[in-house]
């Protein structure tokens, strides 16, 4: 029971202490970790500081910066994001779009990164970087877009190449036709020799008749049973 109360008198004392530190003390603080290029420990004090206060949109656009330094890239645009809603300073809102659009545009991912610059530019018409990005990441989609094009076509090519070369496989196969056996030709030089052969035993026969019918008739003896 005592481990307990003590332990419980532990974390009200961290809270208190956290408490004691304004939102704003620990966002000085993460600053000076941030210049210094600790953004670990710079990560802690902003979160800190955004669970003392959690509509401090300065805390979130600077925890999204010291994310977005250790490539955590989804944590920052989301810190980002909730920046931008609570920000009332339209300099401050651009700035923070713009940093979501330079994420989303080394992902590669121009649709959103363009729409980020956008609003970048819609709350800071002169912000310079967010100007030039834009432009930059409109020649980088149209880019990906041609490329993304041309696979197709060349994709569709080589559908098309290798049904037009499949064609001429089954254009053989439906053009050949079965050999005629020899026999037909056979058949026909046979049957001119059987002709022949007929038409010779036939004279020859004719012949034979009539030799014979030029004989006398021999007598021949009759008897009765």
């Amino acid at each position: 029971m005592a481990k307990r109360i003590y332990i419980l008198l532990l974390f009200v004392m961290a809270v208190l202490s956290l408490c004691a530190q304004t939102d704003r003390e620990l966002v000085r603080r993460g600053n000076a970790y941030f210049g210094k290029k600790d953004y670990a420990q710079a990560e802690v004090c902003f979160k800190k500081a955004l669970f003392a206060n959690g509509k401090n949109a300065i805390a979130a656009y600077n925890l999204g910066c010291a994310l977005q330094a250790q490539k955590k890239d989804s944590a920052a645009i989301e810190q980002y994001t909730k920046a931008a809603k609570g920000e009332e300073n339209k300099m401050r809102r651009a700035s923070a779009y713009h940093n979501m659009g330079t994420i989303l545009q080394a992902q590669k991912d121009y649709g959103k990164a363009i729409e980020a610059y956008k609003n970048a530019l819609r709350c800071n018409p002169k912000h310079a970087n967010a100007r030039y990005n834009l432009t930059m990441c409109m020649k980088q989609n149209k880019n990906q877009q041609q490329q993304q094009q041309q696979q197709s076509n060349s994709n569709n090519k080589d559908k098309q190449k290798k049904k037009e070369q499949n064609k001429p496989q089954q254009n053989k196969k439906n053009k050949q036709k079965p050999q005629q056996p020899k026999e037909d030709n056979m058949s026909k030089d046979n049957a001119e020799q059987l002709l022949n052969a007929a038409m010779q035993e036939e004279k020859a026969t004719q012949q034979r008749l009539k030799k014979y019918m030029k004989q006398p008739l021999s007598k021949t003896n009759v008897k009765n049973w």
